[in-house]
């Protein structure tokens, strides 16, 4: 069975920083495109950062230039640096592995984590 859990959540500071990781189960990790996804209350799911095979990555406008995505296929596992944290940041956090995509559309299923919470708080 596929299995991806999130790791790294908690409560900090405004200002601070927090790495959330992401080890996957149950796929061929390194084929997958690998996305974190956040929620908070009333908000609908939105990307924060996106990271294909390849290593090519997406992060949001939201949180460019505070946020990094990376990977390490060895260990089946994705990386979410978030530095300078704001209050907004709160959310439960969401890691996503994204179907294998055809040219005319999905090839698979996605997988997601069931989430990890990020509070930022004084």
């Amino acid at each position: 069975q596929v299995q991806l859990v999130e790791s790294g959540g908690g409560l900090v500071q405004p200002g601070g920083s927090l790495r959330l990781s992401c080890t996957a189960s149950g796929i061929t990790f390194s084929q997958y495109a690998m996305g974190w996804y956040r929620q908070a209350p009333g908000t609908r799911r939105e990307l924060v950062a996106w990271i294909d095979s390849g290593g090519v990555t997406h992060i949001a406008l939201s949180v460019k230039g505070r946020t990094t995505i990376s990977r390490d296929n060895a260990k089946n596992t994705v990386y979410l640096q978030m530095n300078s944290l704001k209050s907004e940041d709160t959310a439960v956090y969401y890691c996503n592995a994204e179907a294998p995509r055809g040219p005319t559309g999905p090839l698979g299923s996605d997988y997601w984590g069931p989430g990890t919470q990020v509070s930022v708080s004084s």
